[in-house]
């Protein structure tokens, strides 16, 4: 599964941008987004404001799970106190990425492998295992934010340039996606 991770401030600006694959399951955090459709990630997540801003009143949590769907792409959002919104796009690998199988033509290995991709977490990027494992996710990257607009030389809206926040988000990546 590919993941791009974006951090919006509360003039919808964009202060902190990062992409990734998933480490589980064999993965090596490699995002594997189509070149072609690479430069529609921004688009997608800054499209998806307008369903936060209708959906976070009508709820007092701060994690809003999958807010929007683009074709096979998945937004979850998260929001801070300061309404500052968290957005994680996850693309779920596509059917002949996940079902390779093993060249033979039984159908009873296809059958097996199709079953074994259907159960793993990024074959359903909306069952609970999911959901929970981002969620996880963005409270991990959340402690390193209030970490990092704690410093007395950032200003609100301003974007996040610091390796040691970049390296946390990735962590946090690895750790749950």
């Amino acid at each position: 599964m590919s993941y791009y991770f974006a951090i919006i401030g509360t003039k919808d600006n964009p202060l902190f941008e990062h992409e990734f694959g998933t480490s589980k399951q064999g993965g090596d955090g490699i995002a594997r987004f189509p070149e072609q459709a690479r430069h529609m990630n921004q688009f997608i997540v800054h499209s998806s404001l307008d369903i936060v801003e209708e959906v976070q009143w009508g709820t007092g949590q701060m994690y809003l799970k999958v807010i929007d769907r683009f074709y096979n792409n998945y937004v979850s959002c998260f929001l801070t106190g300061g309404n500052i919104k968290f957005l994680l796009l996850h693309a779920p690998p596509t059917s002949s990425l996940t079902n390779t199988g093993s060249g033979s033509n039984n159908p009873a290995s296809g059958t097996s492998s199709s079953r074994a991709s259907s159960t793993s977490i990024a074959a359903n990027p909306t069952s609970p295992a999911t959901e929970e494992a981002i969620r996880q996710f963005f409270v991990d990257v959340y402690e390193a934010w209030i970490k990092t607009i704690m410093n007395p030389f950032y200003l609100v809206n301003m974007e996040v340039k610091s390796p040691v926040f970049r390296t946390r988000v990735a962590a946090a990546g690895r750790k749950y996606l």
